[in-house]
């Protein structure tokens, strides 16, 4: 693989990134004005380091809990944010969409409670700011789940 973490590089129509992770199947975690994607490597081009001593700031993983079952390309169609802060669910949510988008999922599953409606308020504000997705709806048979459309 010609990218490692901690590689300055261009990611195609987004700009300047720094590589955080290496996953399966040619893809990376890339940090890119505050926040992190993962993209395939044909989206990566290399670019100069940045200066020296400047360092990347640290990078802390999402903790993301996905739910059990068959996705295409190892991505579940459901995430489950039970017990995670606000902040948390928003970062797990977004890391999740994105492999579930690369994956090519038509619709996924976002399991939040049905108990205070933090998490459903949350997850509802971010997917509302999320111009890419065709559109969500609660579960009719459980309102604790938010269906989307990718």
């Amino acid at each position: 693989m010609p990218f490692k973490p901690g590689d300055a590089v261009h990611v195609v129509a987004l700009g300047k990134a720094v590589v955080r992770e290496v996953r399966q199947r040619g893809r990376y975690l890339v940090e890119l004005k505050g926040r992190s994607i993962v993209v395939a490597e044909s989206q990566l081009s290399p670019r100069e380091s940045p200066k020296r001593g400047a360092a990347a700031p640290p990078f802390e993983p999402p903790d993301m809990t996905s739910g059990s079952g068959d996705g295409r390309a190892g991505v579940a169609p459901t995430i489950d944010l039970h017990g995670m802060t606000v902040e948390e669910a928003v970062a797990a949510l977004d890391a999740y969409l994105n492999d579930a988008m690369l994956a090519s999922l038509e619709e996924v599953r976002i399991i939040h409670g049905r108990s205070g409606g933090r998490l459903r308020g949350a997850v509802h504000g971010r997917l509302r700011r999320i111009v890419s997705l065709r559109g969500f709806r609660l579960d009719p048979r459980n309102r604790g789940v938010t269906i989307v459309m990718l």
